[in-house]
């Protein structure tokens, strides 16, 4: 049974993110947001002008006092140490925001929006450094751990793609309707109504591993080399979209919420932490290995599927609620994955150690 933090919301939270010190901050409908201490109390709460949806939630990783939140088109810096009037607000972005994100040096935001827009603002000069787009709705966009300037961002486009701040191009893009294994077979009658609209990204502390969650159940993983991506692992991970990913801290242990009311805990360590020293090496060593008819172009194309990799969950949690957001934080020297769904509370659950 879960732990349930409530009386933080009236409506249903969107959004999750922990600081370095464990504070727990929540995102909901009409503008709530709400601090959590480590036992699961209310230790703050404000009521944001307009009433927009709270989307995002982002604490600095240099300062833990500092609170990135997008509501609607606007984003407010908060003061955790008093909840009131934003230190700093930005509207620089032109329809809803779904996604922020701060680079580890507290120098760079990006934020996503529903135009596909994804603008970066240079925080010390409080204005915007770059304007990076997506076709369609962009769900989803992470900086890259020991990259400041490293950024991946996915969206409704299907596309998945790495950016550097010193470019205005992405560096490397990948549809994920095109990326099919040969394993895969024809598509199926229903994939045409269940594109891979991608919905969440996750960046491992390497910085050179990332996940992808879409709306077709898969979750994929790929693996930067240089200026691009290969995908390096690809498995069904829920029975309906799959709408947050998650690499604790430190591992390649990956955490997914799904459409389909459940949370799953995977350890892909040894699909891609083994190859992690020498990935250039690794891949041409596939390439070798691999027969003539998964070689195109000199490039490997066919992908681990579930039977090849194992890739089976370590844990399985049936929360029974679509999933809006998932969030990881250590509590009494345990660690427990915090659960944001349709309700107005938190569900906490335990999680084995890596």
């Amino acid at each position: 049974m879960a732990a349930k933090w409530t009386g933080g919301h009236s409506s249903s939270i969107l959004c999750l993110n922990v600081n370095m010190e464990g504070l727990v901050a929540s995102g909901a409908e009409r503008g709530e947001l709400t601090l959590w201490d480590g036992t699961g109390s209310p230790a703050g709460q404000l009521q944001l002008p307009e009433a927009d949806d709270v989307t995002s939630v982002v604490f600095s990783p240099r300062c833990p006092t500092k609170l990135y939140t997008s509501h609607g088109e606007t984003i407010s810096l908060l003061d955790v140490r008093s909840l009131k009037e934003p230190t700093e607000r930005f509207h620089v972005n032109e329809e809803e925001i779904n996604c922020l994100s701060v680079n580890e040096t507290d120098s760079f935001l990006a934020a996503a929006d529903d135009s596909g827009a994804i603008k970066v603002i240079d925080l010390e000069k409080k204005k915007v450094s770059r304007s990076l787009r997506h076709s369609n709705i962009c769900s989803s966009v992470v900086f890259r751990p020991q990259r400041p300037q490293s950024l991946v961002s996915c969206g409704l486009d299907m596309q998945v793609t790495l950016w550097n701040l010193q470019k205005a191009r992405p560096l490397w893009t990948t549809n994920l309707q095109e990326c099919k294994t040969e394993e895969d077979g024809p598509q199926p009658a229903g994939q045409f109504f269940n594109p891979p609209l991608a919905h969440s990204l996750s960046v491992a502390s390497c910085g050179n591993i990332f996940s992808c969650g879409a709306q077709d159940g898969k979750v994929r993983i790929f693996r930067v080399t240089g200026v691009r991506f290969d995908r390096e692992l690809e498995f069904q991970g829920h029975s309906l979209g799959v709408s947050q990913v998650l690499f604790l801290p430190g591992a390649y242990w990956l955490l997914t919420g799904g459409n389909d009311g459940k949370v799953l805990l995977w350890d892909v360590s040894g699909d891609v932490g083994k190859q992690q020293k020498s990935p250039a090496k690794s891949l041409q060593r596939r390439k070798a290995q691999a027969p003539a008819a998964a070689r195109k172009d000199g490039k490997l194309n066919k992908v681990a599927s579930n039977d090849q990799a194992g890739v089976l969950p370590k844990l399985s949690i049936d929360h029974g609620e679509k999933v809006n957001w998932i969030s990881c934080t250590e509590i009494k020297g345990s660690k427990r994955v915090l659960v944001a769904d349709q309700s107005s509370s938190i569900s906490v659950y335990p999680l084995p150690e890596p």
